[in-house]
């Protein structure tokens, strides 16, 4: 009796939930719906009064009804992840019935089994319980399938015929039994697949078709009566949408992510209501509850018949849309002799088509008239919009066919379907899921195709060349900032424009701007459109993710207007008008773009593919016309506003301007490049972060630790740390230690002037303490570092720094989170080979762990950045005309650059050098410091693969390192700070491991909504319970005992409640547990003894689980 009250208490306290039929709850603000605030409605769903007796028919089962949760086909490498969503169900269930157990056919072993041997020893157990109801996840995964193979269907068909065997075993053995099949997916398919690791394919729609496929099979076999009409206490359903386990690294975050999987079943495995809509807010936990309407669980009998698939057909069903043009021009000749000059150009003059881009003009799925996700791995290239070729003006609208209208003999145009390499692809060099850096590949393979086809004469045809890219750059960017910059991705449109530039006579290139891609996020915003949501999330995650109102969406819609704005200033510049015979035009059509809706107010779909992402031909064809029209509009009087629901007139060539409007004959001035900045004064960055705030208490967890909660920097090293030389100007001043600019512990001036660690984190709090200023030994805070130090006086300065906390009387030492930065090992690789003894890898390796001992075991609250030793051979190349370069740099790493080129010593010394990296990484990385809350220590591997920076002319930028060519100058701090900074915003496991220095200043990642804390290995890892990086090496702990820890797999559904909750609150709470308690006592007390007998004689052990 007092368990129940118990476990209603423990609901009602421990939840912070409330639930009326459906019940919203804030997982990033754990706050009440503001209506719901000061209710004291019962917390879980209300159950439903049921019936005096159990159902007879699996048709009108009620959640109350259900006794247990099995669950089977769970891949050994997500047990962890499954089972948690598993319980989850069972939690949910166990609204209704508090005894409800979950279940796993999984046993301990290393050896995987087959669903059928899964089924059949479920069937075994279970063999004597023939009235209790029993609910059943059959998890059929597609992470063994490889998207990309040729033998893709074969697997989907094997896959299928055995789950197919399942259904029937389970269907003939099991009594009072309702199954839900399950689509399991991660994304671990690139560690299994080559072919997934070949960037020149679009991997995410090729892993989304999978997908696709395997559910549109199973729902094909599912749809036969005989799993829901041949018996009454049997049937078989399959959930509308896979389930998707994303990668995430933060341990709250996965707690989340596995919750919304958890509703995500839940969901589905209750009647579904009318009009019922996806809510794109995952922030927003919506747990459903039965109604008196639709009391009972989802079967194919008692559910609606508007499938998703039905709705989708009906909704991609135009009515006989016309895709032909009708050309309106009378005058349709050429030029009366071939133009010398690309401003004189007309529409008959041109003779050659091409086009470069991504899988919007390879024609991904433009022909898919049917309900077939498969059909948009189709590539109709005969059908693009810029490049297509197919048939004729009068029944396929593409800017070749509205040319061959005026030049009958144009070549270059693609057909039919293929790929890139295809014979009928041609000029058509466009690749599925390529992105800005892939142009620069497909431009030189454009133009080696042009200069050999016999058809084309290169230096005399006139060539239009279309080039559309960006959009999976946008998709991608929340994973890169940097990378995906505007500034990079337009640079490398740069690079391939100016290959164009160089290479190819007799052009007009379009460059088209990229699409405002956010609206697209309305189609998934209504399921009635039945749009594949889970399967767009794949293919552009950083658009159709972000919550709305959130601060990542709008920094998408912010990139997005940021991409379109750097290719207008591209073009703007003048830097393709350097002669006659070639220009670049920026065509800014889809710059806003508005999508058609329906007489209801829906969105449109029948302009998309069958995955609400890509498009159709019906909106290929006003692409076509735009982009025509665009052509012949005067430079900065273009449209650049396209609604998809107006019909486009084709404009024509007039007498007064018959040729294809150029910035020359529009009479444009250029704006020009922006003004030359002025020298370089200062080697600040700027900063860009929105979410600067801190915990909104203070952490008790080193693995949920933000920015923000940092109130103390310290470091360890030597003169790289100390800032030796950093701002030395000649020799005299090289001995000068500067360390309020040193990269890791400096903080001078502010981020905007001194890029530097601290001053990085000043911007989340401004008072943090420790850093060093000014020059000298007056101000060093806790800059323990000393110059010429090697690893075996770290010990020491660890001691220092340990003691200088404690009687500072400006630092809480128990209770302020402190950051230390341990930078240690050139020294003792630039004298190994004068001591190989002492400076051995072993005696290296002993004095970092008794250093990083000494804080484990002394410093609470603590954060350890070990950054790994750079690789020193790059310092080699560092040459400069000075005696500074030619005799000091010698002198003081003489085992590294007296040693002769190819020799055995260097071979030795560079052997030692990645020997104390991987051990450094082992002792890291190993459990050795695991056993504190609140303690870690993290690897930051910037420097693993040292890259020596380059200037403009290809050689090593000097400008990096001081007067000695040896010790790095205040530049090249600035790019350590940004990358350390970097490094400890990257999980573990994707840690950028190469230094990229180019100074830009606005290369500063941000934290995010979805991860805000400082990477450890623990959030980095966070499904398995003992977490283990990728290279592991066990060292005996420091502790001399440890705790034994336990583990809970079920988790509230709310990731933390408020620590305080007011005393008469938990006194009323308590009775009311009480009350209810009693009341579920002496309603189930019959049923109670009667299962407890049951099972006790089966053959299976049950777990049982709590809310």
């Amino acid at each position: 009796m007092t368990r129940f009250a118990l476990l209603i208490l423990a609901a009602l306290v421990g939840s912070c939930t409330q639930f009326p039929e459906t019940v919203n709850v804030d997982v990033r603000k754990n706050e009440l719906p503001p209506e719901k605030t000061g209710s004291y409605m019962p917390i879980l769903c209300s159950p439903t009064p049921a019936p005096s007796s159990p159902s007879s028919s699996v048709h009108t089962l009620r959640p109350a009804d259900i006794s247990a949760v099995y669950s089977m086909g769970i891949p050994l490498s997500q047990r962890a992840e499954a089972s948690r969503v598993v319980n989850r169900v069972a939690e949910l269930l166990s609204m209704f019935n508090p005894e409800v157990i979950a279940q796993h056919v999984v046993k301990p072993s290393l050896q995987p089994r087959s669903l059928l041997e899964e089924a059949e020893e479920l069937s075994l157990s279970l063999l004597h319980q023939v009235t209790d109801w029993k609910f059943g996840l059959l998890f059929v995964s597609a992470d063994f399938m490889c998207a990309c193979s040729p033998n893709v269907a074969a697997d989907v068909k094997a896959v299928v015929h055995e789950v197919e065997e399942v259904l029937q075993l389970l269907q003939k053995k099991l009594h009072h039994s309702l199954v839900h099949v399950v689509v399991w997916s991660t994304n671990h398919q690139q560690d299994k697949c080559d072919c997934m690791r070949d960037k020149s394919i679009n991997q995410r729609l090729h892993k989304a078709t999978l997908l696709k496929t395997l559910q549109d099979s199973l729902s094909h076999v599912l749809e036969n009566p005989k799993w829901h009409s041949e018996r009454a206490d049997f049937t078989a359903v399959l959930q509308s949408a896979p389930v998707i386990l994303e990668p995430i690294s933060d341990s709250e975050s996965t707690w989340s992510d596995l919750n919304q999987l958890a509703l995500q079943l839940w969901t589905n495995l209750l009647q579904p209501s009318a009009g019922q809509a996806d809510a794109m807010d995952t922030s927003v936990i919506a747990i459903p509850c039965p109604t008196q309407e639709r009391p009972f669980l989802q079967t194919q009998k008692n559910s609606p018949t508007d499938t998703e698939g039905k709705v989708y057909s009906k909704a991609l069903t135009p009515t006989d849309p016309v895709m032909g043009t009708g050309i309106p021009c009378t005058d349709r000749s050429p030029s009366p002799t071939t133009p010398t000059s690309v401003h004189e150009l007309r529409p008959g003059d041109i003779k050659v088509v091409a086009a470069v881009g991504d899988s919007l003009t390879a024609g991904n799925g433009v022909g898919a008239k049917t309900d077939n996700l498969l059909l948009v791995l189709n590539q109709y290239r005969g059908l693009s919009w810029s490049i297509g070729g197919d048939e004729n003006i009068t029944s396929v609208t593409t800017l070749p066919n509205i040319l061959r209208e005026f030049n009958p003999s144009l070549t270059g145009f693609s057909e039919g379907i293929g790929n890139e390499n295809s014979h009928q692809a041609f000029l058509n060099q466009a690749v599925a899921g390529a992105k800005s850096g892939d142009m620069e590949r497909q431009v030189r393979a454009l133009v080696e195709k042009m200069k050999k086809d016999s058809r084309i004469d290169f230096n005399n045809d006139w060539k239009v060349i279309t080039m559309f890219i960006g959009g999976n750059d946008i998709c991608d960017f929340c994973t890169d900032s940097v990378f995906f910059s505007p500034r990079n991705v337009v640079g490398r449109i740069r690079q391939a424009l100016d290959i164009l530039h160089s290479e190819v006579p007799r052009a007009i290139v379009n460059l088209i701007e990229l699409l405002n891609i956010v609206p697209l996020r309305d189609l998934h915003a209504d399921k009635t459109l039945g749009c594949p949501t889970w399967f767009v999330n794949l293919v552009c995650p950083c658009i159709l993710k972000p919550k709305k109102d959130s601060s990542e969406l709008q920094k998408a819609i912010d990139i997005n207007k940021a991409y379109q704005h750097a290719m207008k200033e591209l073009i703007d510049s003048g830097r393709y008008d350097t002669h006659h015979n070639f220009t670049v035009v920026l065509q800014p059509f889809l710059r806003e773009i508005f999508l058609p809706k329906l007489e209801d107010g829906r969105p449109d779909r029948s302009y998309l593919s069958p995955d609400c992402f890509h498009l159709s031909q019906k909106a290929h064809t006003l692409m076509a016309q735009a982009l025509w029209n665009n052509m012949l509009e005067p430079v900065g009087n273009k449209t650049f506003k396209h609604d998809f629901a107006t019909s486009i007139d084709l404009k024509c060539p007039s007498e007064t301007n018959p040729f294809f409007r150029t910035a020359v004959n529009s009479n444009y001035t250029f704006p020009g490049p922006p003004p030359t900045p002025p020298p370089v004064t200062n080697w600040g960055s700027d900063f860009s972060c929105s979410n600067t705030a801190p915990s909104n208490s203070v952490p008790t967890s080193a693995h949920r630790l933000r920015p923000a909660d940092i109130k103390v920097v310290a470091a360890l090293g030597d003169s790289i740390t100390a800032g030796f030389g950093a701002k030395a100007k000649n020799l005299l001043q090289l001995r000068t230690e500067y360390r309020g600019v040193a990269w890791s512990i400096g903080g001078d001036k502010t981020i905007e002037t001194v890029t530097t660690l601290p001053n990085i984190l000043k911007k989340f709090n401004p008072e943090i303490k420790g850093v060093s200023l000014g020059q000298g030994k007056f101000r060093t805070g806790f800059n323990m570092a000393v110059s010429g130090a090697k690893i075996s006086g770290i010990p020491e300065q660890v001691r220092r720094l340990i003691d200088t906390m404690k009687s500072n009387s400006a630092v809480d030492f128990e209770n302020d989170w402190k950051l230390v930065t341990l930078f240690i090992g050139g020294n003792d690789l630039c004298q190994y080979c004068n001591d190989r003894a002492s400076l051995s890898p072993q005696n290296y390796i002993h004095h970092m762990m008794t250093s990083l001992d000494m804080l484990y075991k002394e410093v609470p609250r603590t954060i350890v950045n070990v950054l790994g030793i750079l690789e020193i051979e790059g310092l080699r190349r560092i040459k400069r005309d000075s005696l500074g370069c030619s005799v000091l740099q010698k002198y003081i790493c003489p085992c590294f650059l007296l040693a002769a080129e190819d020799s055995p010593e260097l071979a030795e010394v560079k052997r030692i050098n990645r020997e104390l990296q991987t051990e450094t990484e082992k002792l890291v990385y190993g459990s050795r410091y695991d056993e504190r809350e609140d303690f870690a220590v993290v690897l930051q591997p910037f420097f693993r693969n040292t890259i020596v920076p380059l200037n403009a002319d290809g050689r090593p930028d000097t400008t990096y390192f001081s007067e000695d060519c040896f010790h790095f100058s205040e530049r090249g701090h600035a790019d350590m700070a940004t990358a350390l900074w970097n490094n400890m915003l990257e999980p573990v496991d994707k840690k950028q491991a190469y230094n990229n220095f180019t100074n830009s200043r606005n290369n500063i990642k941000c934290p995010s909504e979805e991860h805000p804390y400082i990477f450890t290995k623990v959030n980095s890892f966070p499904s398995s319970t003992t977490t283990t990086a990728p290279t592991t090496h066990s060292t005996a702990s420091p502790h001399s005992s440890t705790a034994p820890t336990t583990h809970s797999t079920a988790l509230p559904l709310s990731p933390q409640c408020t620590e305080n909750v007011p005393v008469w609150l938990a006194a009323v709470l308590a009775v009311t547990g009480l009350l209810i308690g009693w009341a579920v006592t002496w309603l189930l007390l019959s049923r109670r003894a009667k299962r407890r007998k049951q099972m006790m004689t089966a053959a299976v052990e049950m777990k049982g689980t709590v809310f």
